[in-house]
């Protein structure tokens, strides 16, 4: 079975960081794409950034050059450094991965449970 754990969400000022980590534990043959999602009360989920498996980044408008995006492949890990955090970043942000559970079998999306990060004063 794949989990994803995601852990370092909170509440924080405006203006403040947090950094937000998701781990994939389990059997797998690889990981492809992983990235962040968020959903706000009374929103639609929505797409945060991705990183490939090649390092390649995307990020959505509203985060653009105050989130950043990496992971660390020997550890199955990808992390979302936020930066200057504002009072509409607050969400629960979850975790998304495209996992290849064996050599001959398909990709296929695993989410982790979601952790609340909160941005006021």
């Amino acid at each position: 079975q794949v989990q994803l754990v995601e852990s370092g969400g909170g509440l924080v000022q405006p203006g403040g960081s947090l950094r937000l980590s998701c781990a994939a534990s389990g059997s797998f043959f690889s990981i492809n794409t992983m990235g962040w999602y968020r959903q706000a009360p009374g929103k639609q989920r929505e797409l945060v950034a991705f990183i490939t498996s090649g390092g390649s980044t995307n990020y959505a408008d509203s985060v653009k050059g105050r989130f950043t995006i990496s992971r660390d492949n020997a550890k199955s890990t990808v992390y979302l450094q936020m930066n200057s955090l504002k009072p509409e970043d607050t969400a629960v942000y979850y975790c998304n991965a495209n996992i290849r559970r064996g050599v001959l079998t398909p990709a296929t999306d695993y989410w982790g449970q979601g952790t609340q990060v909160t941005v006021s004063s």
